[in-house]
């Protein structure tokens, strides 16, 4: 089986790419621009989410690529699988340290933890402001009420989510718009044919956690494409 079979079917549509960095340029960070900025990278690690894992380690090096200008950026990975296994790294400022982070670990059959990953950035951003918190994944089993509460205290916080949905499950979906919408962040879908899009959406938040809306703007000019919508948004608002 090919790599490209194993990735789950359906696009993600322009619209819905531009209405994601619409939400996202609407946003101002506190301190933005104030030294490095600092992104909590969250993954699904469950059994199913091996090609999108491969995937995202061939993405997250232009995180800090785009950044580089704008005073730098600090990601911490965070994951979860198997049985209640949860983890986060040390806040790593270069691709070359993540891409070591990630290449080490396989993922496992297990339940979803997302609780455990709102809970472990309202931690993190106690200790030191985070710009962002990214989460990829494709599935929800936990009691959305208690994941509501999570978000509202991330919003309370100025800590926003960006949530990447893949497939196409309507539960998973429902909550993570919700989890996006309480903590003042946005939600995208993507898919195989969305590599492009998720890369541009990846690089948006991590200027956004770097730099602010005004960093965001210029990024917009400079890559085109999905991202270059956003400007033209901005001008219309």
């Amino acid at each position: 089986m090919s790599e490209k079979s194993k990735l789950p079917q359906g696009a993600s549509s322009k619209s819905e790419v531009a209405d994601f960095l619409n939400k996202v340029s609407a946003l101002a960070p506190r301190g933005a621009g104030e030294g490095r900025g600092r992104l909590i990278f969250a993954l699904d690690a469950t059994a199913s989410r091996q090609p999108t894992w491969d995937s995202a380690m061939e993405l997250q090096a232009e995180m800090f690529q785009v950044t580089s200008e704008l005073g730098g950026l600090e990601v911490q990975l965070a994951y979860y699988r198997g049985f209640g296994e949860f983890q986060s790294s040390d806040w790593e400022k270069d691709g070359a340290g993540l891409l070591r982070r990630m290449t080490a670990v396989s993922c496992l059959a297990g339940k979803t933890q997302i609780g455990k990953v709102l809970r472990h950035a309202l931690k993190e951003t106690g200790k030191k402001r985070v710009g962002a918190l990214v989460f990829v994944g494709d599935a929800m089993e936990e009691d959305i009420d208690s994941l509501g509460h999570l978000a509202g205290k991330l919003g309370l916080v100025g800590l926003p989510c960006f949530l990447f949905h893949e497939g196409a499950d309507p539960v998973a979906q429902r909550a993570f718009e919700q989890v996006a919408r309480l903590s003042g962040g946005a939600c995208c879908s993507f898919d195989a044919r969305s590599a492009k899009e998720l890369r541009d959406l990846l690089s948006a938040v991590a200027v956004y956690a770097a730099g602010g809306r005004r960093a965001l703007s210029d990024f917009s000019k400079k890559r085109g494409g999905a991202v270059l919508k956003l400007t033209h948004q901005m001008r219309s608002s």
